[in-house]
């Protein structure tokens, strides 16, 4: 499987919960807000400490609260999409790229920086600085920068609700190459249910 989660964490007065085994592909996590959606990914990427449980991916143990096991973030090879891309300001999109790279030691790396230009269409964005790219751009670049940190999945937070429609639709389309022709699991936050119905493969509807 390529996600086995059984997780929980109480915030507040709220537990959030949730059990699933989801094979490859992209997995839509969708439910109402406050269910707990993005406290999920931070669990599975390391950012959150569940209060019980187990998170594996690719049949790799990241957290088991009863066998002691909880691998720090950055040993944990999950590349994560945010909802606002999160570049490095003072970097050029060449650097933001580069950073991804680095995290990755040589035996991790499984897709090169001209690969990944090639494959994103962003080879005109190389040498520009964050703030003049546009939202979709951004995207690219952060999509980017997560391949190129050796991941064995990924995680995306609504990548798409800050976008208008003409670039949503290219960055869905370019999600779908990534799950298909790169084969990555992906773990895919949405309010969305059109998105979630076009790009999921498997969907997992969290309640409060």
């Amino acid at each position: 499987m390529s996600f086995d989660i059984d997780v929980a964490k109480r915030l507040g007065d709220i537990e959030i919960a949730a059990a699933f085994s989801v094979g490859p592909g992209l997995t839509a996590l969708t439910g109402p807000s406050g269910a707990g959606k993005t406290s999920l990914l931070a669990m599975v990427a390391g950012l959150l400490k569940p209060d019980r449980g187990h998170v594996r991916v690719d049949g790799v143990t990241l957290f088991d609260k009863a066998e002691g096991i909880d691998l720090p973030p950055n040993r944990r090879r999950i590349g994560y999409v945010f909802q606002d891309a999160r570049l490095f300001p003072h970097r050029r999109v060449r650097a933001n790229l580069l950073y991804g790279h680095r995290l990755a030691t040589p035996e991790d790396r499984w897709i090169g920086l001209e690969d990944v230009v090639s494959f994103l269409g962003i080879a005109p964005l190389l040498d520009r600085w964050p703030r003049s790219l546009s939202g979709g751009e951004a995207q690219r670049v952060a999509i980017g920068r997560a391949l190129l940190s050796g991941p064995r999945s990924l995680l995306m937070d609504e990548p798409l609700s800050s976008l208008d429609p003409p670039r949503r639709a290219e960055i869905m389309t370019l999600i779908e190459r990534v799950r298909d022709e790169l084969a990555v699991p992906i773990l895919y936050v949405t309010h969305d249910g059109a998105e979630a119905e076009r790009l999921a493969t498997q969907r997992i509807t969290l309640g409060i």
